[in-house]
C-alpha cells in the first residue's frame, strides 16, 4: 500500500488547500510533503530489502531507481514548502493577493504528484502522461505574477515542451510498435517497462534506433537539454522561487529519469554505443552552451538556470559514458544537484526581495553586511554548484570524468574539464562581488531597526537556508549508507546490469 499513500498524500493536500486559511494552507502543504518523506523513506527501506515494490498487477512498481527519484522529490517539495511559507508572506505585503497565493498552495501539490506518479509508474505510456501533468500544472506556476514577462515565459516552456513531448510520445509508440513481434507485448502491460527490459533484445533494431532518438529530443527538451534548453532562463526568472527550485531539481530528475529508462532499452536491444554516442553529444553541447552565458549573465535568476542546463548536461553525459563510473556519477550528482541547487534558489530569492532587483549590477554587492546569513550560505552554496572541494558535486563530477577517461572517451572528457573550469569562474566572479565588498552606501540613511530587519531574513526563510546548508555540509563529508546502496543499486538498473 506504500506507492498508493505516496500518490494520494499531495492530492489530499491539494484538495485541502482549497478549502483552508492561509495559516492552513501552509501547515497543509508543509504537514503533507513532510510525510510524502517519512513514506519515501519506507519505500526506500522495502526497495532496499525486496529489490522492488509492486501494486495493482504492475501498474505502480518501485525499484531502486524509482524509489532514489521519489526520496528526491519528496525533499526538494518538502524543502521548498517550508521556505515559501516566508517567501509569500514576504511577497504578499508587496503585490500579491490572498487568492493568488491559495493558487500556489493548492498547484504545488499537483505539481508533486505528478513529478511522484512519474517515477512509480511501471507503464511508459502513463509516465509519459504524468511528464505532461508536470507541465500542464507548473505552467500556472511560472505565470503566476501575471507580469508580461511571466505570460510570455509561461507560453515559450509549453509551447517548446509541448513539441518535445509530442516527440517523447512518438518515441513511446514507437517503442510499443518494436515489441509487435514479441510474444505477450500485444496488451497494455506491453508497454510495461518490467516487460519491455526483459524483452529488449527481441524488439525491432531499426525501430529502437528511431525512438530512442525521439525519445531524447523529447524528454531532453523537457530536461532543458542543449538546443531544448531556450525555456529555462525565462521560466526560473519568472516563477517564484519555490516553483523555480521544484521546476531546477525536481522535474529534471524526473525528465532524466525516464530518458533513463528509455536507455536502458535500447542499449539491450541495439547495443549501448548508438545511445551513448548522442548522450555525450548532448551533453557536451549543453555544458559548452552555459559557459558564454554563464560569464557574460547578468541577472542571478537566469544565471541558475544556465547552471541547471550545465549540470542535466554532465548527467547525461555520465549516462553516455556508461559503465559503473558512468551510471554511478550520474545518480550521485542528481542527488547532490537536488540538495545544492534549491538552497541557491533560496538565496537568489531573499536577495531579490530584499534588493527590489534580480540584476548583479543594481545589486551593488556587499550583500554579506546587509544579509549575512543569506551572503554567507550563498558564497558556500555557490563554491558547493561549482564542484569545488571538498562539497559533493565535485565527488560525483570527478566520478563522471573517470568514467569518461577509462571508457576511452579522453577528448569528450578533457573538453569537459574546460568547460567546467569556465564555469567555476564565471560563477565565482558573478557571486564574489554580489557577496563581497563594501556595504552600499545607502545603508547608511535607514535607521538601526530597519537595517537589523533587513539584515536576518524570518524564521522560515532562515531555517530553510540553514537547514538546507547544513545538509549540503554533511554530505561533503558523509553520504549515509543505505542512500549510498540505494543510488549503487540505482546505478546498476541505469547501467544496464539489472
Amino acid at each position: 500500500m506504500i506507492l498508493p499513500l505516496i500518490l494520494a498524500v499531495p492530492l489530499a493536500a491539494a484538495a485541502m488547500s482549497l478549502a483552508a486559511k492561509r495559516a492552513a494552507m501552509e501547515k497543509i502543504n508543509v504537514c503533507a510533503f513532510a510525510l510524502v518523506l517519512a513514506l519515501a523513506g519506507v519505500l526506500v527501506a522495502q526497495v532496499l530489502r525486496d529489490g522492488s515494490v509492486s501494486m495493482w498487477d504492475g501498474f505502480l512498481e518501485a525499484d531502486s531507481l524509482s524509489a532514489l527519484v521519489v526520496l528526491l522529490t519528496a525533499a526538494v517539495a518538502l524543502a521548498c514548502s517550508v521556505y515559501a511559507v516566508g517567501y509569500f508572506r514576504d511577497d504578499e505585503r508587496d503585490h500579491i493577493t490572498a487568492s493568488e497565493v491559495r493558487k500556489y498552495y493548492a498547484l504545488t501539490p499537483l505539481f508533486v504528484f505528478a513529478m511522484l506518479m512519474v517515477a512509480v509508474s511501471n507503464n511508459l505510456g502513463v509516465m509519459w502522461v504524468a511528464t505532461e501533468a508536470t507541465t500542464l500544472t507548473s505552467v500556472f506556476l511560472i505565470a503566476f505574477y501575471g507580469r508580461a514577462t511571466s505570460l510570455e515565459a509561461a507560453w515559450k516552456y509549453t509551447m517548446i515542451g509541448g513539441v518535445g513531448l509530442s516527440m517523447a510520445l512518438f518515441g513511446t509508440i514507437l517503442t510499443y510498435y518494436a515489441a509487435h513481434s514479441v510474444p505477450g507485448t500485444d496488451t497494455l502491460a506491453g508497454l510495461n517497462w518490467s516487460v519491455l527490459a526483459r524483452s529488449a533484445p527481441q524488439l525491432d533494431p531499426n525501430t529502437m534506433r528511431f525512438a530512442f532518438i525521439l525519445v531524447l529530443l523529447g524528454y531532453g527538451t523537457k530536461a532543458g537539454i542543449a538546443p531544448m534548453h531556450t525555456w529555462k532562463p525565462d521560466a526560473y526568472s519568472e516563477a517564484p522561487v519555490p516553483a523555480a527550485a521544484m521546476l531546477a531539481a525536481g522535474v529534471l530528475n524526473c525528465a532524466l529519469y525516464g530518458l533513463i529508462r528509455f536507455h536502458v532499452l535500447a542499449a539491450r536491444c541495439i547495443g549501448p554505443q548508438f545511445g551513448s554516442q548522442l548522450l555525450i553529444f548532448f551533453g557536451l553541447l549543453s555544458i559548452g552552451v552555459a559557459v558564454p552565458f554563464v560569464l557574460v549573465q547578468k541577472s542571478f535568476r537566469r544565471i541558475l538556470a544556465y547552471s541547471s542546463i550545465d549540470h542535466g548536461g554532465i548527467m547525461i553525459l555520465g549516462l553516455g559514458f556508461g559503465g559503473a563510473f558512468g551510471a554511478l556519477g550520474m545518480l550521485l550528482h542528481m542527488t547532490f544537484h537536488s540538495v545544492t541547487k534549491p538552497l541557491l534558489f533560496f538565496c537568489a530569492g531573499n536577495a531579490q526581495q530584499r534588493l527590489k532587483t534580480d540584476l548583479f549590477h543594481q545589486a551593488k554587492g556587499g550583500l554579506i553586511h546587509s544579509m549575512p546569513v543569506t551572503g554567507s550560505v550563498l558564497l558556500m552554496a555557490t563554491l558547493a554548484v561549482t564542484g569545488t572541494p571538498p562539497f559533493s558535486m565535485f565527488q560525483s563530477e570527478f566520478t563522471v570524468l573517470r568514467a569518461g577517461f577509462t571508457s576511452g572517451h579522453v577528448a569528450a572528457a578533457a573538453l569537459c574539464v574546460a568547460f567546467l573550469a569556465a564555469i567555476f569562474a564565471g560563477f565565482l566572479v558573478h557571486f564574489s562581488r554580489l557577496v563581497l565588498g563594501a556595504a552600499p552606501v545607502d545603508h547608511a540613511s535607514v535607521s538601526e531597526a530597519a537595517v537589523s530587519e533587513a539584515m536576518e531574513p524570518c524564521k522560515w526563510k532562515k531555517y530553510s537556508l540553514i537547514g538546507l546548508g547544513s545538509v549540503v555540509v554533511i554530505l561533503a563529508f558523509w553520504l549515509p549508507g543505505p542512500l549510498f546502496e540505494l543510488i549503487r543499486n540505482a546505478a546498476k538498473i541505469a547501467s544496464g546490469e539489472r
